[in-house]
C-alpha cells in the first residue's frame, strides 16, 4: 500500500513503500477548507500539473478588495516543471484567476468545449488570447502532460454544463478528482454523469479520491 506524509507546503506526499524516492506531491494552493479559489498542484519528479485556477470573493473585512487570487509562488519557483492547467468546469471559483496567473506563468490550458469558451472570453479581455495555448477536450479523452501524467476527462453533472471529473493517472497510482458534482439523473442540459466509467476506474484501483463539491454530503 502507498504511504503518505505531509510536506512543508501543506500538501500530501504519496509514495510506494519500496521506493520512497518515487513521491507524488499534492499541494493545494487554494480551495481547501474554503469556498472558492480552487487550485491544486500535482508534482511527480520533473513534472507538475495544475487542476483548476479559481478566484474567491472578498470577505466583509476585506475593505477595498475586489477579488482574491491564489498565491502561486511555488509554481513560479518551479515554472520549468509546469506542464499545463487542467480545468474541471467553467465557474469563476475554478477559472477566474487564469488571466492573472497566466501573466506570471504562460502554460497550456485544457478543458471541455464550454469551459474553454468561457476562458477565451477572459483571455480576450486581458489581451492573452494570442499568447495562450488552449485545448478543448472531449469526454473519454486522455491527455498526456509531461512524462508522468495522463488525465482522463469523464462526464459529470453540475449546475453548469460540460463539467468533468478527472482520472489523473500517475506512476504511483490513479488520483480521482470529482470536480464539483451532483448525481443528477434528469439534468436540465446534456447527458447524465458517466457512472459506469466511475465504477470501472474504481475496479481498476484508485490511490486517492479528491471530492470537491459544497454540501455534497447532503
Amino acid at each position: 500500500m502507498p504511504k503518505e506524509s505531509i510536506n512543508k507546503h501543506g500538501g500530501v506526499e504519496l509514495y510506494r513503500k519500496k521506493s520512497k524516492q518515487e513521491k507524488l506531491k499534492i499541494i493545494p494552493l487554494g480551495g481547501l477548507e474554503q469556498i472558492g479559489m480552487n487550485i491544486t498542484a500535482f508534482e511527480y519528479k520533473e513534472d507538475i500539473i495544475v487542476v483548476d485556477c479559481g478566484l474567491a470573493f472578498p470577505e466583509d473585512e476585506m475593505l477595498g478588495i475586489d477579488l482574491v487570487i491564489p498565491d502561486i509562488s511555488y509554481l513560479k519557483d518551479n515554472a520549468a516543471k509546469v506542464r499545463g492547467i487542467v480545468l474541471t468546469h467553467g465557474h469563476e471559483d475554478h477559472i477566474g484567476s487564469l488571466p492573472y496567473v497566466l501573466k506570471e506563468l504562460n502554460v497550456p490550458i485544457f478543458g471541455t468545449r464550454l469551459t474553454i469558451g468561457l476562458v477565451e472570453n477572459k483571455l480576450k479581455e486581458h489581451n492573452l488570447l494570442k499568447t495562450t495555448t488552449r485545448t478543448a477536450v472531449k469526454f473519454g479523452q486522455n491527455i498526456d502532460l509531461g512524462k508522468f501524467f495522463k488525465v482522463e476527462y469523464i462526464r459529470n453533472n453540475h449546475s453548469i454544463p460540460d463539467a468533468a471529473s478527472l482520472a489523473i493517472k500517475t506512476p504511483v497510482g490513479t488520483i480521482f478528482h470529482t470536480g464539483d458534482f451532483k448525481i443528477d439523473y434528469t439534468p436540465i442540459y446534456g447527458e447524465v454523469c458517466d457512472l459506469q466509467r466511475y465504477a470501472e476506474i474504481g475496479r481498476e484501483g484508485v490511490l486517492l479520491l479528491l471530492a470537491d463539491s459544497t454540501n455534497a454530503e447532503r
